[in-house]
């Protein structure tokens, strides 16, 4: 961490929390426009997610070629993407990058975590403070911070006890940990389990996996991109990202409309080995009725599981890494060579989910009595998903309302963009928005031009504030609530719903409508001159809001094309 000077008495027009890909473009879209900003970022580099994410075998399970910016043009083809699902380093060169081309550093404050967000409501600003001292004040406060950016470290008994290292995927060390020839752990089975258990396998002399929950995973078939390949997605670039925003995930792939249920058992297994040879999170594409129908889920779970009795040799170890839940409630996952991991002699599969880990030793883990000695311990143990990043943040809105009181039974937003009681405070990818159901990038580019286009709106009119109604906020979460009970994603325990941190409250928290849905909603909400918010606007000022920015997302909604989402929306209609 360097030395510099505290900054106080600054006043801009904005602080934007966290430099990942949001806060980057955030930056990025502020400066177009005019407007002062700094963003406050705990780590030293940009990248966020990709910033901390180090651990062995990381990668995006989006496609390469579509998980970028769709902003520039430019940027899009003077990059290169090498594989089909980019690797960690990779993405975060990509981040780099553009930080350097749009020279966003400059507007960035590195190593400084914020403390304190406080709304004056004489001023009409946000007053924002740091673990460094610094104190600045901000019309408009903009949380970039990440749906899956606070690790969730279980308190088990005796850690401290532990002889070993104990590292967690989201925390990773910056210059690797070499496993060679030690006993290790590795605590959870979720995403980031997946993709680096195959590779600790290759340095342990033994691996212990412990496991409360079986996941199911999809092969990525990751490849390198051929020259030829890259150049073909270029040259039809503009073409692609259209399709692709007119999706549910905002992902263009191939997507079977046609109901499981209809199609004969031969053509079912047909089309499942067909999608699972594709690999990828495209599997769940193979019929349109498998997160809406249980029967027909059961088809594709029946195949998955089938799937994994083929791969592992030995039976009770296979049964043990079938998931029963429903294919799809939790995220998918993409992996290389996860289940085969299992056939090694010296990599072992302990069940926890009826005998959970008791506590840690000085020499490894003990369960239901039995002690597994280890060297080194990884815990993959997931995120305090959607909200966590707030709640190390105090956040203090109208009448000394802190966020964390407001949302201690769930996250209540409008629109997953900004919250009742809190003015000028925006949420890139907020809860009730599609975020983690969706494309990443495309959402937080959707989420910052409609944020922008607003606040510029505001500049427009010398409005000094806006917020959303209570009522437009409670009609929002009852409709995300709705629409979570027509999807099967709603039936079991996942990070969807916080089911991973105790004491949590249980609500869906992404908006699961589909992506072209939601986009329209927000784009009719603006044209009708940001319904459902309150403008502290001066009494001649009633001007139609300018669309600058989000004009890029307002395409007609092609219900035939958007399905599973439009399912969904059609059975609950979007209000």
């Amino acid at each position: 961490m360097t030395e510099r000077p505290t900054i106080t008495d600054t006043v801009l027009d904005a602080v934007v929390v966290g430099a990942g890909f949001a806060g980057m473009y955030m930056l990025h879209r502020l400066r177009g426009l005019g407007f002062t900003a700094r963003a406050f970022e705990a780590g030293s580099g940009v990248g966020g997610t990709w910033y901390w994410n180090r651990y062995p075998g990381a990668r995006c399970d989006v496609e390469s070629m579509q998980y970028s910016f769709s902003f520039s043009e430019e940027l899009d083809q003077e990059w290169d993407w090498s594989e089909k699902y980019a690797p960690q380093p990779e993405i975060l060169a990509y981040a780099n990058h553009v930080a350097d081309r749009f020279d966003l550093r400059r507007h960035i404050q590195f190593d400084t975590r914020v403390t304190a967000a406080t709304f004056d409501e004489m001023e009409k600003c946000w007053t924002v403070e740091t673990d460094r001292g610094d104190k600045v004040s901000a019309k408009f406060c903009i949380m970039a911070v990440g749906c899956l950016s606070a690790p969730n470290r279980p308190r088990f008994e005796g850690i401290e006890e532990f002889g070993g290292p104990v590292y967690h995927t989201g925390e990773w060390p910056h210059d690797g940990v070499d496993f060679t020839g030690l006993r290790v752990g590795v605590i959870g089975t979720g995403s980031s389990a997946i993709q680096s258990i195959p590779i600790i396998a290759q340095q342990a002399a033994a691996l212990t996996v412990f496991q409360r929950t079986a996941t199911y995973t999809v092969p990525a078939w990751n490849e390198k991109l051929s020259p030829e390949y890259r150049q073909s997605i270029k040259a039809a670039y503009p073409a692609l990202r259209a399709k692709a925003r007119a999706r549910p995930t905002g992902i263009f792939f191939p997507f079977n409309m046609k109901p499981a249920l209809e199609a004969s058992p031969e053509e079912r297994e047909k089309a499942y080995e067909e999608a699972w040879a594709r690999g990828g999170l495209p599997f769940l594409g193979a019929y349109g009725d498998l997160l809406f129908e249980k029967a027909a889920n059961n088809t594709i779970a029946d195949f998955a599981r089938a799937k994994i009795r083929g791969i592992v040799k030995d039976p009770a170890t296979a049964e043990l890494l079938c998931p029963d839940n429903v294919f799809g409630c939790k995220r998918l996952c993409v992996d290389t060579g996860y289940f085969e991991t299992y056939n090694l002699p010296h990599v072992k599969l302990v069940d926890v989910s009826k005998t959970p880990i008791e506590r840690f030793t000085k020499g490894g883990i003990e369960v239901n009595g039995v002690e597994y000695p280890l060297d080194a311990v990884v815990c993959a143990t997931g995120f305090a998903a959607m909200t966590g990043s707030f709640d190390k943040i105090r956040i203090t809105g109208r009448g000394g309302l802190t966020l964390a009181e407001k949302w201690r039974a769930g996250p209540r937003t409008y629109l997953g963009l900004a919250s009742s009681g809190f003015p000028n405070f925006f949420t890139i990818t907020g809860p009730g928005s599609p975020s983690v159901l969706a494309s990443m990038i495309q959402s937080i580019e959707q989420h910052v031009d409609w944020m922008v286009d607003c606040m510029a709106h505001l500049r427009d009119t010398g409005a000094r504030s806006i917020e959303p109604t209570l009522a437009a906020e409670d009609a929002w979460v009852e409709h995300v609530n709705e629409v979570a009970q027509v999807s099967l994603r709603s039936t079991c325990s996942s990070w969807y719903v916080g089911a991973n941190i105790p004491g949590r409250p249980r609500v869906f928290m992404p908006y699961i409508g589909g992506f072209p849905v939601y986009v329209q909603k927000c784009n009719e909400v603006m044209s009708a001159g940001f319904d459902g918010f309150v403008l502290d606007t001066p009494a001649a000022s009633n001007a139609e809001p300018k669309v600058r920015l989000t004009e890029r997302w307002r395409v007609p909604l092609d219900i035939d094309v958007i399905s599973p989402a439009a399912v969904a929306a059609k059975r609950v209609p979007v209000i």
